[in-house]
C-alpha cells in the first residue's frame, strides 16, 4: 500500500491511498489543477484515482470536488446520505458524477481496497472517518473529530498507518484570543482533538504492528508541528515503541510519500 497526505488544515484536506491500480482519495479540498500537481511530485495522475471518499460535508474537504468530478469523468464519488447532501449544498455546483451512498457503519469496495466507514462526533451532519484494508495491511484514517468514542477506538486498532487529528494545543487555543464561543466549540465533544487527545488514542489503540502515524489537520494558529510531535512521541516512549515513524503534514504541500 502507499498513502501521501496530499494537504491537511482548515485551507483543504486531501489524502491518497492507494494498492496496485487501485487509488482513492480521502476528501477533496483542494482543486483538480492542486490535486494534479501534488499528485505529480509522487508520481501519479488524476487518472490514477478510482474514488473519491468523502468524510463530512465542510468546504475545506469538498470543495475540490466539482473539478474533480469533470476531470474525471468515471470516478467514484462515496458519501453517506447526509454528507452528499451536505456536500452539494456547500459546493453550489453541479456534481457531474452521481454519487454512491453507502450507510454510515457499514463497508464496501473499491477495486482491490476494502473500506470501512464508522461513525464520529463532529458539529456536522453525519460526519465519519475509515479504515481502508488491502487484505493483509490497514491505514486508519480520522482527522475531524471532537472526542474519542468506543467505536473510533475499535476501528483504529490493529492498523499499520494512522493518519490521526492532532487539531490545537489547549493552552495556545485558550490564549488565542479568538471568541470564546468558537473556543468552546473547538474544546467540545464535537469539536477537534487536542494534541493530548490524539496521544491518549495512540496509547489506547497502539499494537505491534504500527509503522507510522501522521498527525493532521494542525491548527495554523493554535498549534504548531512540534507541539503535536512532541505529544505524539512522548506517549511513544512511555509505551516503548519510539520507532514508529511520525510524519509531519502540511497546510501548504505533501507530507512524505510511505510505500510499505
Amino acid at each position: 500500500m502507499e498513502i501521501c497526505v496530499l494537504n491537511s488544515g482548515s485551507n483543504g484536506n486531501a489524502i491518497f491511498i492507494a494498492s496496485g491500480s487501485t487509488g482513492i482519495l480521502i476528501d477533496a479540498g483542494l482543486s483538480a489543477r492542486v490535486l494534479r500537481a501534488r499528485l505529480g511530485r509522487i508520481g501519479r495522475e488524476l487518472r490514477d484515482l478510482s474514488a473519491i471518499l468523502v468524510t463530512h460535508e465542510h468546504v475545506d474537504h469538498c470543495r475540490g470536488l466539482p473539478g474533480l468530478a469533470k476531470a474525471c469523468p468515471a470516478i467514484q464519488l462515496y458519501a453517506n446520505e447526509s454528507t452528499a447532501a451536505g456536500v452539494e449544498f456547500n459546493v453550489k455546483a453541479p456534481l457531474p458524477v452521481p454519487w454512491s451512498i453507502f450507510e454510515t457503519g457499514s463497508g464496501f469496495t473499491v477495486g482491490s481496497l476494502h473500506v470501512q466507514s464508522f461513525a464520529v462526533p463532529h458539529d456536522t451532519g453525519d460526519p465519519v472517518a475509515y479504515v481502508v484494508d488491502d487484505g493483509s495491511r490497514r491505514i486508519g484514517v480520522a482527522t475531524d473529530l471532537g472526542t474519542v468514542t468506543p467505536v473510533v477506538e475499535r476501528h483504529l486498532r490493529d492498523c499499520d498507518v494512522l493518519v490521526l487529528e492532532t487539531n490545537h494545543d489547549v493552552d495556545m487555543l485558550r490564549q488565542s484570543g479568538r471568541p470564546w464561543s468558537l473556543i468552546q466549540r473547538i474544546l467540545g465533544r464535537q469539536g477537534h482533538l487536542s494534541n493530548e487527545q490524539a496521544a491518549e488514542l495512540v496509547g489506547t489503540v497502539l499494537s505491534g504492528r504500527l509503522r507510522a502515524i501522521f498527525p493532521a489537520h494542525l491548527s495554523e494558529d493554535c498549534n504548531t508541528p512540534e507541539c503535536a510531535l512532541f505529544a505524539l512521541r512522548a506517549i511513544l516512549q512511555k509505551k516503548g515503541c519510539a520507532g514508529i515513524a511520525l510524519l509531519p503534514t502540511h497546510r501548504d504541500g505533501i507530507s512524505e510519500h510511505l510505500v510499505f
